[in-house]
């Protein structure tokens, strides 16, 4: 408690200097609305946020749509619609078998019938007033949205779309990146300091794409495991100088769990510092406000759900130099930020 309360010091003593953070709207304003619905990048952008966030997954007719995984019985009512009841499966995702619906099996017209629903229900539960409100959106249809509200308010909106499980759906004929980079060209955007940045916690799409845009790559990475196309590498061992320095040879930046940022007492773990020593840029995730996501040092009371400190998670983030934050709650990110 004591090294977090210092690195909140810190931050205070240093703001004026200090640039803020990029605040990067996690699947939207994922913590007041469902997440990856068109409301929810429109909260977003109305809560201050500079980019607004959209994982990618394809449709059986090679639509790029918005969900967080392919597998949607979690964040849809599909379940409830019968006539889909056969498409139920079991698949091989990542060297994990899943069972449930997936969106490489429905066509965009089918998946229109469907409708979204709060993923964390049992924490969120004011969320659940929603359900069953929002369609599944399109990846141009929030590129339309980004546009839309950038005339509407005369500031930058960004994008930061995920390629989510890339070398999967280029195993079954739905690759991600000529579609990808299509629509983003179709919308004016493809030179370096375009407000695009495009992630993966995959190697070789990253590397592909290297070869095909001048866009912001960003490499995520998790405290525990490796990329999923790259059997035997750890995160964790692409994180050493050495490490660091192979992903600057085909990145912009890194996309670490803020685990990997700050310690459970919110004491900086260094990252920060090696990265910008590699040339790389740091995006850390996710910022959630609840008690059961945040660090124990920004933990208040007993309830899970109960929100915590997060204005002092927020700051001793920011007092680690990162150039930007992923967060589920980004106008309170945004009010974090502020002297």
């Amino acid at each position: 408690m004591i090294k977090a309360l210092f690195a909140a010091a810190i931050l205070a003593l240093s703001g004026a200097a200090m640039a803020d953070p990029i605040i990067i709207a996690h699947r939207g304003d994922s913590g007041e609305r469902p997440e990856h619905t068109l409301a929810s990048y429109d909260r977003a952008i109305d809560q201050g946020a500079d980019f607004i966030e959209p994982d990618l997954v394809l449709t059986k007719d090679g639509v790029l749509v918005v969900r967080h995984e392919n597998e949607i019985s979690g964040t849809t009512d599909v379940a409830e619609h019968p006539e889909f009841a056969s498409r139920r499966t079991t698949k091989t995702i990542d060297g994990e078998a899943t069972t449930g619906w997936f969106t490489e099996d429905f066509t965009l017209a089918e998946l229109r019938t469907l409708r979204a629903k709060e993923r964390l229900a049992q924490v969120r539960t004011a969320n659940k007033r929603f359900d069953g409100l929002y369609q599944i959106p399109t990846f141009e249809e929030v590129i339309k949205l980004a546009k839309a509200r950038e005339a509407e308010t005369g500031r930058r909106i960004g994008i930061y779309p995920e390629t989510k499980h890339p070398t999967y759906f280029a195993s079954i004929g739905l690759p991600h990146e000529a579609p990808l980079l299509a629509m983003l060209e179709k919308y004016g955007y493809g030179a370096p300091d375009d407000p695009v940045f495009i992630q993966s916690f995959e190697v070789g799409n990253l590397k592909l794409l290297r070869g095909k845009t001048r866009l912001r790559l960003i490499q995520l990475v998790a405290s525990q495991g490796g990329p999923p196309d790259m059997a035997g590498i750890a995160y964790a061992d692409m994180m050493t100088p050495e490490g660091l320095k192979a992903v600057a040879g085909y990145a912009d930046g890194i996309g670490p769990s803020f685990d990997m940022v700050i310690g459970p007492d919110g004491a900086d773990s260094g990252l920060v510092a090696s990265a910008h020593a590699a040339g790389l840029q740091v995006h850390p995730w996710t910022l959630r406000a609840e008690n059961m996501f945040l660090p124990k040092a920004f933990q208040k009371g007993d309830d899970p759900a109960a929100h915590g400190d997060f204005t002092g998670a927020v700051r001793a983030v920011a007092a680690t130099g990162v150039d930007g934050l992923f967060s589920d709650f980004p106008g309170l990110a945004r009010a974090a930020l502020q002297p």
